[in-house]
């Protein structure tokens, strides 16, 4: 495809997408009483109805109005999802391409807003560029890496963070590999860009990579994935929260609840340690001392995914993230995929090992991902 044509494409696509996700959360919010009490973390079938009372979830519609809540705090901390100003003609560069045997690997830079441009890794399977039938399409979100970023998923650059993505590309899945701002050689000016927390900047980055994958025409359309490590496991629950085109999630070590980490110490809540960190959402710092408070937690963020199928790696020996917090998270969240009748959606493995994403469950994790596309 030229480049042309490409950036036509992607210009329907994206504008399509931004139709979709206004269209989806605007119905989501639709009616909502302004300054509610925080509902309970853990107790997923509660809602606040037009007058504010808390009523029981009795319904999926009923449901779809605390998980309007959810995001409305989610965006109390991490600032608004951007809208039409932020969308511009993706403008996709390819700097390099590698011959990586069954798959090419591209390095590409594309338009995520005005003035901000994401350096990103596109792994296409060889069968997909000859091919004219449609394969599937993920994300590979990186986990914490401040020399090499994007590429430890594509790469084979750390023994202990594994390259999913390029994994996932000898699978036959086509790869979108983004880098995470404030990290390694991706620095973007969070504040001259308009944003209050550098999660939301990687939330609409990703966003835009779904629409840079849709723009490809050997990419199946409306059902794609993503899969995270680490900082890439929260990354993808968060993008899924807010694009339904996320059709299921795999997070490896992504997360506990936030009153559970590191046991809720106070000095992981200052500002710039921790999650309260400019990439992540300086703004969590207020909430020092009252983690409670937090208006939105892993329960309702896994939740508000529901009925879509997650896969979540919790080792046993995680000293970042405790695999005891992640099952009250799963137990609690639970209640969602039952009332959706999918139980078995979302599921949780527990590996003997450290902070990691060993071999047996990445293929697992493949596995999750082949069934629920194929």
């Amino acid at each position: 495809m030229n480049t042309v044509a490409l950036r036509y494409r992607a210009g329907v696509i994206g504008a399509l997408t931004l139709t979709l996700l206004v269209s989806w959360h605007c119905l989501a919010a639709a009616d909502l009483p302004p300054a509610l009490s925080r509902l309970p973390r853990t107790n997923l079938l509660v809602f606040h109805d037009r007058s504010g009372a808390i009523q029981a979830v009795k319904s999926k519609s009923d449901w779809q109005q605390r998980r309007a809540e959810i995001v409305r705090g989610m965006t109390a901390v991490m600032g608004p999802l951007p809208g039409k100003d932020k969308r511009c003609p993706l403008d996709v560069q390819i700097e390099q391409e590698t011959d990586c045997g069954s798959y090419v690997r591209r390095s590409v830079t594309y338009a995520a807003e005005p003035g901000s441009r994401v350096p990103a890794y596109l792994l296409i399977p060889k069968a997909a560029l000859r091919a004219r039938n449609k394969f599937p399409a993920a994300l590979a979100l990186h986990p914490t890496d401040m020399e090499y970023g994007h590429r430890v998923v594509a790469e084979e650059l750390r023994a202990y963070y594994r390259a999913y993505g390029r994994d996932l590309a000898e699978r036959g899945y086509v790869v979108l590999a983004p880098a995470y701002p404030i990290m390694a050689g991706y620095q973007p000016d969070l504040k001259a860009l308009g944003y209050q927390s550098g999660t939301m900047k990687a939330i609409w980055d990703n966003i835009r990579g779904l629409d840079l994958l849709e723009s490809l025409r050997f990419v199946r359309k409306g059902k794609l994935g993503a899969i995270g490590h680490s900082l890439g496991g929260h990354n993808a629950i968060y993008t899924a929260v807010f694009d339904p085109r996320i059709h299921v999630v795999v997070s490896s070590c992504g997360f506990d609840s936030y009153v559970d980490y590191y046991n809720g110490d106070p000095a992981n809540w200052q500002p710039e340690r921790g999650w309260c960190q400019t990439r992540y959402m300086l703004r969590l710092a207020d909430y020092r001392g009252r983690l409670q408070d937090i208006p939105f937690d892993f329960p309702e963020l896994l939740s508000a995914l529901a009925p879509r199928p997650v896969f979540v790696n919790a080792p046993l020996r995680d000293a970042n993230f405790r695999w005891q917090s992640v099952d009250r998270v799963v137990n609690a969240a639970s209640a969602v995929y039952r009332l959706y009748g999918v139980p078995q959606n979302l599921q949780v493995e527990h590996p003997e090992c450290e902070h990691d994403f060993p071999p047996d469950v990445r293929e697992t994790a493949y596995r999750f991902l082949d069934q629920h596309f194929h």
